[in-house]
């Protein structure tokens, strides 16, 4: 038979040749003198024969599970998001394999698979005399040698054994013999057909696909069932050498071998010839599928897929070192459920990416982040990026950067939140004995620095304001966005219309080590460094100057809809590997940190925000929320519930913090000005009017102490006597801080 085109010549030189002469022919010497005897004269009594000399060495079968790869589900276990591993396979029963896969793999590697009793003394012999007659080189390994071999270079792997080479072979004469022997104890210990399907599910085929599943899928996109003639033909001569022969960049070397074992097939009564001429003169019909791996692999839900990855390799259930859980994650087989609402997710990335398109002129991006409200799981994790490890680059709005989250988790500094603060101080108000009905002076526009703050939790009770610097003024001048507001009002109407003096002079008349107090049980941290907002240390933090991430206030205001109740984030339902054990992972876990009548009135306020400004007056359900825009205006969100979803919806700058938004075009359009409610919050409103119905959508409960009709009617009355109607700035509840 001719050489094939391109395909590699396995030379030998002189020395090498009589190598192969003093390795092949300790054993073949042995079995050649076994075939002189008369008892020896059928190929039952050489093999015999072979067993006893074999029986000279010591077992050991190193057998432990071959690589199979991970995958991550979303929460209803079936929509995959993402797999990982280290090699490409997906292991199945012989029942799930084509019989003319079968009948290939056996015609080329082991025609007398179903006859010899693991080693086969009628190939040795006749590889031997090749090997010491010509240039190229004849194996003798049956199917069951090779399963052997490629399961002891498995377990060798596993346990950082150096000694491999990359052809998937061991290297000694004395490995040869080794595995010969537990070749014969495995056909005692096992059935032709397991074994057999074990070689089908362990066996290299080339690049990073093992198994004959995953590399069907890969070269075809069929499964191992479907493959026809030719595709088993093809894949079977992929093993002896599954790179010089590999389709996709050798196709007449792979085409030259495929017919090389359509021939061994024919020889062997496998096929007709009718089908062998048919066969050969077939094209190879290559169907290339994407073989990434990992969360640029994903169909959907990067992002979220990025934060799972992140967890299972920081938690020492999965490992005691990152090695050991990458090896875990990319080896053991995990099915990973998780917490996303596949459905839900797709809308949300579809909102941001409507909203907001990559890579915009602007420089804005925009995310949407969802809880459940009682149980904390993330429902969702969107930004209108795209994830490419590749071609990192912000500006062009490629980023793996999880927007959405803490640096810590994979995620950037966070965003300046402006007035979505507001609310905690109202809660702070309202636990020191205050009510939403409590007037406040809003007149005070500007603070001296030095001016003494409560704060009982520091010696002497009380903090100077420190606000000179580099000799600038030492004063805090504090503007609002509507104008003639800098007089006495309710708490209620200065969190409703977002009025930072209102805000401020709330601060100034109670303790900051409250304010404290409430965000730490909030579980509010700064996304940089993971730390609590210090108002005490900065009391300008009330007006929301710190960089919090989309998450954490998802996670914040979610207790305001399960009446102060906080629930822990969880992302994981369940992890099992590929032996059938489960790992433990998070349970719900919430903690009841805020009066639910506190929370019920300020839940008053939120209520009103959300169904009169931003849904216009026809909600479709109960909803609360905020806006809030960074002092800066480069940044702006609203933040809001239902009874069964609270949603961040962020809009803003991820390079530049501190160039405003003002006067930008986002998405073909022009913007003089703009706050939470310009883009935000109806990117939140539409995002939730589809997937809002798929969750709990009653009443939120209210507190005797909350006169939701008297607080409207004198928000109305007090509008028309300074002249700002609800709806005069777009939504009316805006702030510059």
């Amino acid at each position: 038979m001719s050489t094939p085109p391109s395909a590699p010549r396995y030379t030998a030189t002189t020395m090498g040749k009589i190598l192969s002469f003093l390795g092949v022919s300790a054993l073949c010497g042995a079995l050649t003198a076994g075939l002189l005897l008369p008892v020896a004269a059928t190929g039952g009594a050489t093999a015999s024969l072979g067993s006893d000399i074999l029986d000279e060495f010591p077992p050991e079968m190193r057998e432990k599970p071959i690589s199979v790869p991970s995958t991550i589900y979303a929460r209803d276990g079936e929509t995959e998001i993402a797999t990982f591993y280290a090699e490409n396979r997906d292991p199945v029963e012989l029942e799930q394999v084509a019989p003319v896969m079968q009948d290939a793999i056996i015609a080329i590697e082991d025609e007398r698979f179903y006859e010899h009793n693991g080693t086969d003394v009628r190939a040795l012999a006749r590889a031997a005399a090749n090997n010491l007659t010509n240039d190229t080189r004849q194996g003798a390994s049956t199917i069951t040698h090779q399963y052997v071999s490629q399961t002891l270079l498995n377990a060798d792997y596993l346990r950082g054994a150096e000694r491999l080479v990359i052809s998937g072979d061991t290297t000694t004469f004395a490995d040869r013999v080794h595995e010969a022997r537990l070749a014969i104890e495995v056909e005692q210990e096992m059935t032709k057909e397991e074994i057999l399907e074990g070689y089908l599910n362990i066996v290299f085929f080339g690049g990073n696909n093992y198994g004959v599943e995953a590399t069907a899928q890969y070269l075809w996109g069929v499964s191992a069932s479907e493959l026809n003639l030719s595709q088993a033909a093809t894949l079977a001569g992929l093993v002896q050498n599954p790179n010089g022969y590999n389709p996709a960049t050798n196709p007449e070397a792979a085409q030259w071998r495929r017919d090389v074992v359509l021939s061994a097939m024919l020889r062997n009564e496998m096929i007709t010839q009718d089908e062998h001429d048919q066969a050969v003169t077939s094209a190879l019909d290559l169907n290339i599928q994407g073989a990434d791996q990992g969360c640029i692999s994903a169909d959907f839900a990067h992002y979220f897929c990025d934060y799972v990855q992140r967890m299972i390799l920081t938690d020492e259930t999965f490992g005691d070192t990152p090695e050991e859980r990458e090896e875990l994650l990319l080896r053991g087989g995990l099915e990973i459920t998780t917490t996303l609402d596949p459905d839900a997710q797709l809308e949300a990335e579809t909102s941001v990416q409507e909203t907001v398109p990559a890579a915009d002129s602007s420089g804005a991006v925009a995310t949407i982040t969802s809880v459940e409200p009682g149980t904390g799981n993330v429902l969702t994790m969107a930004q209108s990026t795209e994830y490419d490890p590749d071609e990192e680059n912000p500006e062009r709005g490629n980023t793996t950067i999880n927007l959405n989250v803490d640096s810590r988790q994979g995620g950037s500094g966070g965003f300046p939140v402006g007035s979505t603060l507001k609310p905690f101080i109202a809660v702070a108000w309202l636990e020191d004995g205050g009510s939403m009905d409590d007037v406040i002076d809003a007149g005070m526009t500007e603070y001296e620095d030095g001016d003494m703050w409560q704060a009982s939790c520091v010696d002497g009770g009380q903090v100077p304001l420190r606000v000179a610097q580099d000799g600038a003024e030492a004063t805090w001048p504090i503007v609002n966005v509507i104008d003639d507001l800098e007089q006495e009002m309710t708490i209620d109407f200065g969190l409703y219309y977002s009025v930072n003096t209102a805000t401020v002079n709330t601060a100034y008349n109670m303790d900051l080590c409250a304010i404290n107090d409430v965000t730490e049980r909030l579980g509010i941290t700064t996304a940089t460094n993971g730390e609590p907002i210090n108002f005490v240390q900065t009391p300008s933090a009330v007006l929301g100057a710190t960089e919090l991430s989309p998450m954490t206030l998802a996670e914040a205001y979610a207790t305001f809809a399960n009446e102060g109740e906080r629930c822990e984030p969880r992302a994981i339902l369940g992890i099992t590997d590929t032996w059938g054990d489960d790992y433990q992972v998070p349970e719900i876990e919430c903690e009841q940190v805020l009066d639910p009548d506190i929370v019920a009135e300020v839940n008053d306020t939120l209520i009103n925000i959300a169904e009169e400004s931003i849904a216009g007056g026809t909600a479709p359900f109960p909803m609360a929320g905020k806006t809030g825009t960074s002092q800066s205006g480069s940044n702006t969100w609203f933040v809001g519930s239902t009874e069964g979803v609270t949603t961040t919806a962020q809009i803003g700058r991820f390079t530049d913090s501190t160039n405003s938004l003002f006067g930008s075009t986002i998405n073909d359009q022009y913007y003089e000005e703009f706050y939470g409610s310009t883009l935000a919050a109806p990117m939140w409103l539409d995002y939730m009017n589809t997937i809002a119905g798929e969750y709990p959508t009653g009443d939120f409960p209210e507190s005797p102490d909350s006169p939701f009709d008297d607080r409207r009617e004198y928000r109305y009355a007090f509008s028309q006597t300074t002249g700002n109607n609800e709806d005069s700035d777009g939504n009316g509840n805006e702030d510059n801080n």
